[in-house]
């Protein structure tokens, strides 16, 4: 062979192996973060996330005076799975009634995060809205048989006081759930503070997409 022939087949040699390194640097940096060995994958403890996800039309009932009827608001809350199928990222945005019916509503806005806490054995999240002055965070128990989660949260008020809240997630059915606030008296007794009822909307979630 002579001497431009061999250098032809070197070349080609040498451009195949750079190509097949290239492809696999290629596919190293697009392999999704749960192949990498050792990092954490969802579990079962996640897939609640997937019922949750979607887009829900939200009637809030904020109950200020035991004697009075709730005062009644809207708003939509947007989730969806994130983090690698770990974690679950909310979104709401409505107004907020704080008075009678004929008091102005005020825009409300309201960012959370949830995930597994595999150490606690428990569902851990934060919470922050435009009306309260820092974070809020939460740990829960799921009860499969009831389809509840049940928990308490800690997080600054409007004031800037610390209070601490119980809260429980009734799933009724796959389109419909039931957010309960309890506030706690200086006795220790939970009165009940907000209710918000979450409705999918039909284009959205398990039993709805198209």
């Amino acid at each position: 062979m002579s001497k431009l022939g061999t250098f032809a087949v070197a070349c080609i040699i040498g451009t195949g192996v750079a190509a097949s390194a290239a492809a696999q640097d290629k596919a190293a940096s697009t392999a999704a973060p749960q192949d990498m060995p050792g990092l954490p994958r969802p579990g079962p403890e996640h897939a609640l996330y997937k019922q949750m996800a979607g887009i829900w039309d939200a009637k809030v009932e904020t109950f200020m005076d035991p004697a009075a009827p709730p005062a009644v608001s809207s708003g939509v809350e947007t989730a969806r799975v994130g983090c690698g199928g770990l974690c679950l990222i909310t979104d709401f945005q409505g107004l907020f009634v704080m008075g009678p019916p004929s008091t102005p509503p005020t825009p409300f806005e309201g960012h959370g995060t949830d995930t597994w806490d595999v150490g606690k054995k428990k569902y851990v999240g934060s919470w922050i809205d435009s009306m309260s002055t820092g974070l809020t965070i939460s740990e829960s128990t799921y009860d499969a048989a009831s389809k509840t989660m049940s928990g308490w949260m800690t997080g600054p008020d409007m004031a800037g006081q610390v209070t601490k809240m119980k809260g429980t997630t009734v799933m009724t059915d796959p389109n419909t759930r039931v957010f309960s606030m309890y506030n706690l008296g200086p006795d220790g007794k939970e009165s009940l503070g907000m209710r918000i009822t979450y409705t999918r909307r039909k284009e959205s979630g398990p039993t709805g997409r198209k």
